[in-house]
């Protein structure tokens, strides 16, 4: 019977050191599919980033039916990667979302047109019919046509506004003069289509003085209040930058993680590190804390669209240092 009583309470004080050991989880939304746009993510879990800081950490990758802040909202994650300009309009439409940290320091957001339609500076837009991407990401757009002083209801001195799907068929087939691209991604999906750099003029939101902050890491404002959760998001921030800084230094190794991790098969190996070639341009710089100048460039272009802004009115608590205040310790 001793030795009965002896082996329970091993076997339970095994238990209790199991469990006082557990790992703490954390679901992250992804803003969009698996690709390299989230390496740094994938690095941290892939080399047990995550793993040292005590972290069990659930990716769950995108899509155009996912939206990330409703999934938030939704309890469906602890944390999401959103774009400021989705985020702070979310935020003024009653969903609370504040921006804890900014591993992406520039924007790789673009307008790409093909030369054969004439289009030589933003003065050319007039009349011309431009893709772009909405669910959110129309909102630079909309402030850029604002600043140019360029209406969007297709009239003769605007431009007609295409709903653009997540591909670029529109430019392609002569749909739309311009579309929405990304320095990363859907700019190379035209040039792998057959048509060359000198055949498209390209317009960088950064160099038009209208760029916004992009996939930034967002939480429920209400969940900063946990003391336990504020040193989950410590950690998981921490370890999330260091898979972001190993990333930007090994970009290939960086791209196969993302490959190995991508459950449908459909990212190639050639695209991937392209990508992460250029994704490593737009995190250079960054060590996970929100430049407040970035911030508030950010908020000026979104209150700046005419007469249909963004926002109405200048966001308060919208973002917060106090997690990379103290993961970057």
């Amino acid at each position: 019977m001793k030795r009965i009583a002896t082996l329970l309470a091993a076997g339970a004080m095994a238990l209790t050191t199991a469990q006082a050991w557990a790992a703490d989880t954390v679901t992250l939304q992804l803003k969009w599919v698996t690709q390299a746009q989230f390496a740094g993510y994938y690095v941290a879990k892939d080399k047990g980033f995550y793993e040292e800081e005590n972290l069990s950490v659930e990716i769950k990758p995108g899509g155009p039916d996912i939206a990330p802040a409703q999934v938030l909202a939704g309890g469906g994650a602890d944390v999401v990667l959103d774009w400021m300009p989705s985020a702070l309009a979310t935020r003024e439409k009653g969903v609370a979302l504040v921006n804890i940290a900014q591993p992406f320091k520039s924007s790789g957001m673009m307008l790409t047109c093909r030369t054969d339609s004439g289009i030589k500076t933003p003065a050319d837009f007039k009349g011309k019919t431009l893709g772009v991407w909405f669910f959110g990401n129309e909102y630079p757009f909309l402030s850029w046509m604002s600043k140019l002083g360029i209406k969007t209801d297709g009239s003769a001195d605007g431009v007609k506004v295409l709903k653009q799907g997540f591909n670029v068929d529109p430019i392609l087939q002569k749909q739309a003069d311009c579309v929405s691209t990304m320095t990363y991604n859907e700019y190379w999906q035209i040039i792998d289509a057959g048509l060359s750099p000198d055949d498209l003029v390209v317009f960088k939101y950064e160099d038009q003085g209208v760029a916004t902050l992009e996939d930034g890491i967002y939480v429920l404002e209400d969940k900063l209040k946990d003391a336990d959760f504020v040193d989950r998001m410590v950690r998981f921030v921490r370890a999330s930058m260091k898979g972001w800084k190993y990333a930007e230094a090994n970009p290939d190794e960086a791209a196969d993680i993302v490959l190995e991790n991508d459950a449908s098969g459909a990212q190639t190996e050639k695209h991937q590190k392209r990508m992460m070639g250029e994704i490593i341009k737009l995190t250079a710089g960054s060590n996970g804390a929100l430049d407040e100048a970035d911030y508030q460039r950010t908020v000026k272009t979104l209150l700046s669209a005419g007469s249909d802004p963004v926002i109405t009115k200048e966001p308060v608590g919208a973002w917060t240092s106090m997690i990379t205040d103290k993961a970057l310790q």
